[in-house]
């Protein structure tokens, strides 16, 4: 399982543009194709934002930046790959041809991860010649700073396909998550769901601005979330009575109607309005690039606390700076 020293991406916005960043800091070469004829601009201003993050997220020695190159199609961006990531838009035919393409352009041996948020590889692989090597690498945004990646096979997916896959996303930093079962949205994104759901409930019946949903979450149990998850918080809220004790105490107010998860708010021109002026007014008059700056600032103070105990995303990163340090 030797280090990737050449990855072709396919596809270079938010996800994509990530995955440069990720890779290219991590002293890999990156060949990029996107018909976007924006997306060199794009890609400029991400590896900024992700130069500076890391900067400050770590002491320990990066290897020298990655080549980046912007080339004009998908043979080209596998040409020479070692491995190769695909996030274009959410659309099942443009991906299913995006990864046939890519699969007819590459070496049999060389793994194909696609970065959708709950497409099922077996579907993204139909078109494949070789759907053995075809995983998906779901990452979380910001890429370059988010160590989370679930690693899905479908149902002709190769064991040595995925372990592959997780060893290409632990050598640069990242904490890969192996799904067990097939199932569309994956894991976090479905738990993700549920809480979004309950919080549109939330806005359009007027109990609270999305400002103020935010609040309940990152004043409170997000800062939890960050390094407990769900089920150790709960234990720990057991007493010395554990998980069990937990559960007979509040796993009965789970049969109240207290959330209405399965069910969805319609999405009028009248909810879209009231959260796009909620959504402007918490930004301030920030842009999306201050945004982000924020954003990462924020990560990393947290990353570095939690790499001080070290624990959850801080015990990924001390252990991604022990291994640079090793190769420097």
């Amino acid at each position: 399982m030797a280090e990737v020293r050449a990855v072709g991406l396919l596809g270079g916005g938010v996800i994509g543009g990530g995955w440069a960043a990720r890779f290219l800091l991590a002293g890999v070469d990156v060949q990029l194709y996107d018909p976007d004829p924006q997306a060199e601009r794009k890609l400029a201003e991400i590896l900024t934002n992700a130069r500076a993050a890391w900067t400050s997220l770590t002491d320990a020695p990066l290897p020298a930046e990655g080549r980046g190159t912007i080339v004009s199609s998908v043979s080209e961006a596998v040409s020479g790959a070692d491995f190769v990531q695909e996030s274009a838009p959410e659309r099942l035919d443009l991906k299913q041809s995006l990864l046939a393409e890519a699969d007819a352009a590459s070496g049999p041996d060389i793994v194909i991860a696609s970065s959708t948020s709950g497409l099922l590889p077996t579907l993204l692989s139909a078109d494949m010649a070789h759907p053995e090597r075809l995983v998906v690498g779901h990452p979380f945004n910001p890429v370059y700073l988010l160590p989370l990646v679930e690693v899905c096979p479908g149902e002709r997916t190769t064991v040595a396909a995925v372990e592959r896959a997780m060893a290409v996303y632990e050598s640069v930093g990242m904490r890969p998550l192996r799904i067990r079962k097939e199932i569309d949205g994956f894991v976090a994104d479905r738990l993700l769901e549920a809480l979004w759901r309950e919080a549109l409930w939330l806005v359009n019946d007027g109990v609270a601005t999305v400002e103020e949903v935010d609040d309940a979450i990152r004043f409170g149990a997000g800062l939890r979330w960050s390094f407990m998850g769900t089920f150790l918080t709960y234990r720990i809220a057991g007493g010395e009575g554990g998980m069990r004790h937990f559960m007979s105490q509040f796993g009965p107010a789970l049969q109240w109607p207290w959330t209405k998860l399965m069910d969805v708010p319609e999405i009028t021109d009248d909810l879209l309005d009231t959260i796009e002026e909620q959504s402007d007014a918490q930004a301030d008059g920030a842009d999306v690039r201050d945004l982000e700056r924020l954003r990462d600032r924020c990560l990393v103070a947290v990353m570095q606390g939690l790499r001080e105990v070290p624990y959850g995303a801080g015990a990924t990163l001390a252990s991604y700076e022990e291994r640079l340090r090793e190769k420097a």
